[in-house]
Parts: C-alpha cells; structure tokens; sequence
C-alpha cells in the first residue's frame, strides 16, 4: 500500500528556515512525480511545488519562488521541501502527494 509521511515542522520565528521531509512506501518513488501541498486555517489547500520522476523538471508556486527549494532522492524514497525567509503567511499544514495518495501532514507554524 502506498504511503507518504511527512515529517520536520514546527514553530519557527520569521526569515528562519525549516526543512521537510516526506517518506515514500508501498510504490516505486523514481517512478512519479511528488508534489507539496499546503493548507491555512479556513483556506483551501494549495498547491506549492512540484518535481517530477528524474528531478529536472521543477515548479514552484508564485508565493514561494525563490525562498523554497524541492529536492528528492530516490534511493533514499525521500522529497524535501527546504524553506527559507519563512513569513507568517507560509503558515499551514504541509502536505506532499503523488497521484491520489497523501501523507498526514505536518504543521508549520511561522510567528514571532
């Protein structure tokens, strides 16, 4: 079965950084693009970036272009999310996704 767990939130003060990471199981991770996703009290979830199967083709959302870097290793069946220069406004459950699976979450919390 697949699965993807997220982990690395927390409460972090604005302008740190935070790195997440998601585990893939039960599938073939090299095989399919990963996807981060987030979402804010009372918003929709929302797309933040996406990399595909060999990790050349990446795209960021407007709102974290040039402060979030999406990585992956597929021998290690992980895909990262680095954040940097965190606003209050990057504050949400993250999630990753591939196709119609989904981790659990991870909440991060940027505050001062």
């Amino acid at each position: 079965q697949a699965q993807l767990v997220e982990s690395g939130g927390g409460v972090v003060r604005p302008g740190e950084s935070l790195k997440l990471s998601c585990a893939a199981s039960g599938f073939i991770l090299s095989l399919y693009a990963i996807n981060w996703y987030r979402q804010a009290p009372g918003q929709e979830r929302e797309w933040v970036a996406g990399i595909d199967s060999s990790g050349r083709i990446i795209k960021y959302a407007d709102s974290v272009k040039g402060r979030f870097t999406i990585s992956r290793d597929n021998y290690k069946k992980t895909v990262s999310l680095q954040m940097s220069s965190l606003k209050p406004d990057d504050t949400a459950v993250y999630y990753c996704n591939t196709r119609d699976t989904w981790g659990q979450g991870t909440q991060v919390t940027v505050s001062s």
